[in-house]
């Protein structure tokens, strides 16, 4: 298993912003999965990116739970927000050399990558490409995207290859628009 949510919430002064989830996700695998608004897919992601650590219930990416091995669930998984890029990122070359650095890969190299994969996102718009070839030059194990447009959906998958993709969504329907666009579990 690559991703694995048991009972995993995250609650926030005393607010519950995602109510426990059950996800699984094998290697390989995508999963478009429908959550309770924008603010519990946005954290959903994030948990399964190793960004923010679940207030209760249990996440694991590979073998490494994120509360105590974040470093070893950043390395497996690359992660996509939902967010357009900020401006200080204002050329693609600085922000895939930010994105190399936080993986500790060659900046040069990324940047070649980085161009390959952005090569056979055409279409995509910029402010979402960019991230996602971002997140793809370091060849994660797992692809998490924050609430993807499912208009994008066939060119995320084909730019992912053998990664597995986990996606999360607002409603049903928008996983199940996503899950049809690019044939995809929910």
């Amino acid at each position: 298993m690559l991703l694995e949510m048991r009972s995993a919430a995250f609650v926030r002064r005393e607010l519950q912003i995602v109510s426990a989830q059950n996800v699984e996700l094998e290697e390989g695998g995508r999963l478009a999965h429908a959550c309770d608004g924008n603010h519990a897919a946005a954290t959903v992601a994030m948990m399964a990116a190793g960004l923010v650590r679940a207030t209760s219930g249990s996440v694991f990416v590979g073998a490494f739970d994120p509360r105590i091995q974040p470093v070893h669930v950043k390395r497996l998984a690359g992660y996509v927000p939902h967010e357009a890029l900020p401006h200080e990122f204002s050329t693609f070359e600085r922000y895939i050399e930010y994105r190399a650095a936080l993986w500790r890969l060659p900046p040069a190299e990324s940047v070649v990558r980085a161009r390959r994969i952005l090569a056979g996102l055409e279409g995509i718009h910029e402010a979402f490409a960019y991230p996602l070839a971002g997140a793809l030059i370091s060849q994660p194990r797992l692809l998490v995207l924050d609430r993807p447009q499912a208009v994008y959906a066939p060119q995320i998958v084909a730019a992912a290859r053998n990664c597995a993709v986990f996606s999360t969504h607002s409603s049903e329907n928008e996983a199940d628009r996503f899950a049809e666009a690019s044939r995809v579990r929910v």
